[in-house]
């Protein structure tokens, strides 16, 4: 009887210490105090392990199908993980029709593309850059074989038994996918001038900037409308979200008939629903680290804050010749938010300053979101 209850401790102490081995340590946010954590899928929970799995994998050009480009190719960290150019261009060297947008606080993204409303999950967006043909982008498809094996190379599968212990087969595509949704959900930056203002430091932005922030959330410019909240967008959720907030808006960028038409590789939402009104609706980004994401818009057609300003100002673009010409202030789709209004040279440079504020210096050098083969 002794030695059986000896047993019976000892399987106990070992099934503890096999239970205390897979559970995954809770993922701790380094977020401001007042904002609530960013959802996250019940099938992919946070945890370091997993995280550093996805970093590798986010730099890693051997997930492209010529092994020329990464994530980290359209999504620089230095540039706010967005990547200078008007529109992305693939590892074909296919020109993408839209810009890439900043990966910071995209955990907080109710969607997760320009235009498509379905777009609402990490795990499913990561696909489209991976595999999509239509354009190619890193052009994955057909060697999905390469990146299982690349998952069973000395490095990385180490990395997937520590990410995914409790999977049978952890070394498989869902689970590279599921990493790298970990990582990019740890992009966060709240540290810019602008927040630490918030907090209480009145010297943190320049009177310059204050002012802007005062003609910002006015309802003489109604910036804020679309560009509101603490990401400075209105497709937002979170874990405390009750009513998911999703935007898309035409800002008289194209009128290229009269009739309010947008090139036809760039409809909008227009191209999902194949609705009129719909016409030119794209997903307002956010504002933060904008200084740094230059250039502008959906297709990046407007290069710099001043340009961009001076579009809303007018309340829509004007192109007198070429291919595109047309009045998009004009537009019967344009948003009820896109106006127009007066500045002074004064106020255009205080708005622009603002605007600078939103700057997070850190996100745009902190080692946990660097290159690791570079480390």
């Amino acid at each position: 009887m002794i030695r059986l209850c000896s047993g019976l401790a000892a399987a106990g102490l070992l099934g503890l210490l096999a239970w205390l081995w897979l559970r995954q340590p809770e993922w701790r946010w380094e977020l401001p105090e007042d904002l609530p954590p960013p959802q996250v899928l019940a099938d992919n929970p946070m945890h370091a392990s997993k995280v550093e799995l996805g970093r590798w994998l986010f730099y890693d050009k051997r997930l492209s199908g010529n092994e020329s480009m990464s994530c980290a190719t359209c999504h620089i960290q230095a540039l706010a993980f967005t990547d200078g150019k008007p529109r992305s261009i693939g590892s074909t060297g296919e020109v993408h029709p839209r810009s890439a947008m900043s990966l910071v606080n995209v955990a907080y993204a109710s969607r997760l593309d320009w235009a498509n409303p379905l777009m609402d999950r990490l795990e499913d967006q990561a696909l489209t850059p991976l595999f999509g043909d239509n354009p190619i982008e890193m052009g994955l498809g057909g060697h999905e074989d390469r990146l299982v094996r690349l998952l069973h190379e000395e490095r990385y599968s180490r990395l997937v038994g520590e990410a995914f212990p409790n999977d049978a087969d952890p070394h498989s595509l869902l689970n590279a996918v599921r990493a790298i949704a970990a990582f990019v959900r740890t992009i966060t930056g709240f540290d810019s001038p602008y927040d630490r203002y918030l907090a209480g430091r009145t010297d943190a932005i320049s009177d310059s900037a204050a002012r802007g922030m005062d003609l910002f959330f006015s309802e003489r410019l109604e910036c804020f409308h679309c560009h509101g909240g603490f990401n400075f967008t209105d497709s937002t959720t979170h874990i405390n979200s009750r009513i998911e907030r999703v935007g898309y808006h035409n800002t008289g960028l194209y009128n290229l008939d009269g009739n309010g038409a947008y090139p036809s590789d760039n409809t909008g939402l227009f191209d999902m629903t194949g609705e009129r009104r719909d016409m030119g609706r794209f997903k307002a980004p956010t504002l933060r680290n904008i200084a740094v994401t230059a250039p502008y818009m959906h297709d990046g057609s407007i290069g710099t804050l001043d340009e961009a300003v001076r579009h809303y100002e007018r309340g829509g673009r004007i192109i007198e010749s070429g291919p595109h010409a047309g009045d998009g202030r004009l537009s019967p789709f344009k948003s009820e938010f896109v106006t127009g209004f007066e500045l002074s040279d004064e106020e255009r440079a205080d708005l622009i300053a603002f605007l600078e504020s939103l700057t997070d210096e850190s996100i745009l050098a902190d080692p946990a979101l660097a290159d690791p083969f570079l480390q």
